[in-house]
């Protein structure tokens, strides 16, 4: 993925060349340049069942089946989904959707789904959910898994080769997007030479964190951005003591964060860069080597001073055992005034105090360092989703027609962006789709755009979602009351906006890339969910006051319970991948 690697995924040619071809062969009626997202060709009659290409030859990448085929599949239902649009699109559902009517009527596949979880889809209870169902061998015919599921799907034989059906069935416009990151998301569904799955790739940029700080809250108390962590701990220690909120009353906090310590919103990732210290992330040594970031000393420092900042009364007292969506709720009440998180952060769930108060304002700005230097922003292998497919579905090949619809009507010549992916009157309706690859660095292309044209004026060249999101943007401008979260588009891709941010970390060479895009090592299968486990919980009573001697105990158990023999796989594969 992103570490410099040149490969793409034709990288795999030979093996996927090799592999037999058992793919569908549809009926053909693109438009001569493969790209046909209103196509209505029907399977072939020759070939009825869909599941049958000797010839390895490409196939149309929209074909409709005739009749109609249904595919299950399972998924979650965040509170995104749930509250910002289902909440709001009132006369859709998640089995009756603009997208399940797009694939039906496009495609011919019905999606049905045989459970749905509330909440997220890394939480404890879906990941429960799922590996209940993947143990229970009562498979849907499409698998939404993590890459440790993947490998023991792979390793069980219960899913289908995808390797010679994606080269016949995936849209040119697919393979640009899930390639631009390199090889790494399809390195790490690769097993003895086969793609066992289509991976969802991510963009790793989008996961760059920056410090979303209460702007009114710093004019109140004449306080400047922070340039220096020094900065940030003086700001988060005036907004616990100095009543920025105005109410004589000491109820405030200076930094969110959660139960849970990472993610895209009130995560510490960014908090642990300023000190040079990246959790979760591979990293390479000076001898060219593989280390894991959480056991590296910097993490001892960090956890240090947050410490210090809970006995101060600078994050809530009740931090350890609440999650995200319960911060939120302090945030929204207007009780914290900065955390560390994602571009998205304005839209959820900053925009949420926003509401509640018109005069709060937040704004995003760089990560600071212990120096003053610009920060390393670090970078997880952002693929951590895979589609695979039960073995004896029988049309295999349509997850990645799916996939190719999704990426069109969002990005295509056939674009219907306004309506697919973020619409006036609702966020997010590109996740009702069963699936939701995206082009990794397209909201920085989208904010450089946007960017261009605040610096000429001219607005008459923007097309899909630029156009789209230029349009929240002039609504913000003119008061608008008339649309969805108009103020945490404009924090995003405004002359202040979080994309800014991601340019200058771009244009600055700031990225810290995860090292490690493989397929999980045998060790981890085993034993990563036990150390990830131990560490959070151990990280959590330092925060909460334990003795950070702990920290040096957590190395040793890391180590001891498997942390040392997943490093040396790690490295073994690193080394194989430098060959």
């Amino acid at each position: 993925m992103n570490q410099g690697k040149a490969r793409s995924i034709l990288a795999l040619g030979t093996a996927m060349m090799l592999t037999a071809a058992l793919a569908a062969c549809s009926g053909n009626n693109t438009d001569g340049n493969g790209k046909n997202g209103d196509a209505s060709a029907t399977e072939s009659a020759a070939n009825p069942s869909g599941s049958g290409n000797a010839s390895g030859a490409a196939a149309d990448p929209f074909g409709k089946y005739d009749p109609p085929i249904e595919i299950t599949t399972v998924r979650n239902l965040s509170d995104v989904v749930e509250n910002n649009v289902l909440g709001v699109l009132k006369d859709e559902k998640l089995e009756d959707n603009r997208w399940s009517r797009l694939y039906e009527d496009k495609l011919g596949i019905k999606m049905k789904y045989n459970w749905v979880m509330k909440g997220d889809e890394n939480s404890d209870q879906y990941l429960q959910k799922m590996n209940v169902t993947l143990a229970s061998g009562d498979l849907p015919d499409l698998i939404p898994v993590n890459a440790t599921q993947l490998k023991q799907l792979a390793d069980s034989e219960q899913i289908e080769d995808m390797t010679s059906l994606y080269e016949q069935y995936a849209s040119p416009l697919l393979k640009k997007i899930l390639s631009e990151e390199g090889s790494g998301p399809f390195d790490a569904a690769t097993f003895d030479g086969k793609l066992m799955a289509i991976p969802q790739t991510g963009s790793s940029i989008e996961q760059a964190q920056f410090v979303w700080i209460r702007t009114d809250w710093l004019d109140r108390l004449k306080l400047q951005p922070p340039k220096t962590m020094d900065d940030v701990l003086a700001i988060s220690k005036a907004f616990a003591e100095q009543d920025p909120d105005g109410n004589n009353k000491k109820d405030t906090f200076g930094l969110a964060i959660t139960k849970d310590l990472w993610g895209g919103a009130m995560g510490l990732e960014g908090f642990m860069a300023g000190y040079g210290a990246y959790p979760n992330i591979w990293l390479e040594d000076s001898s060219g080597k593989l280390t894991y970031g959480s056991v590296q000393p910097e993490i001892k420092t960090a956890l240090q001073a947050l410490q210090a900042m809970y006995k101060n009364g600078e994050l809530d007292k009740e931090f350890g055992v609440k999650d995200g969506s319960k911060i939120s709720e302090v945030i929204a009440n207007g009780k914290i005034g900065m955390e560390y998180g994602q571009q998205w952060n304005s839209i959820w769930p900053l925009q949420l105090n926003k509401n509640n108060d018109p005069n709060a304002q937040w704004r995003a700005f760089p990560i600071a360092s212990v120096t003053g230097d610009p920060a390393k922003i670090p970078l997880k292998f952002s693929t951590t989703k895979f589609f695979a497919v039960r073995k004896g579905a029988a049309h295999p090949e349509a997850v990645i027609k799916l996939f190719n619809m999704h990426v069109e009507k969002n990005w295509g010549e056939t674009q219907e962006n306004e309506y697919y992916y973020a619409p006036p009157d609702a966020e997010s309706v590109w996740q009702l789709s069963t699936v939701q690859p995206a082009p990794p660095k397209k909201n920085l292309e989208l904010f450089r755009t946007l960017d261009e044209v605040r610096k000429t004026g001219d607005k008459s060249k923007l097309t899909g979602e630029a156009k789209a999101v230029q349009q929240k943007l002039d609504a913000f401008a003119s008061g608008s009351k008339d649309g969805f979260a108009l103020w945490g588009w404009e924090r995003i891709y405004g002359p202040e906006g979080a994309e800014g941010v991601v340019d200058q970390y771009d244009k600055n060479n700031q990225f810290l890339f995860d090292k490690f895009v493989g397929a999980p090592t045998a060790t981890m299968v085993e034993r990563q969910s036990t150390l990830e486990k131990m560490q959070n919980e151990v990280f959590v009573k330092i925060i909460l006051g334990a003795s950070i001697d702990e920290f040096d105990k957590f190395v040793q158990d890391w180590n001891k319970l498997g942390g040392e023999q997943i490093t040396k796989e790690v490295n073994d594969y690193y080394a194989s991948m430098k060959k």
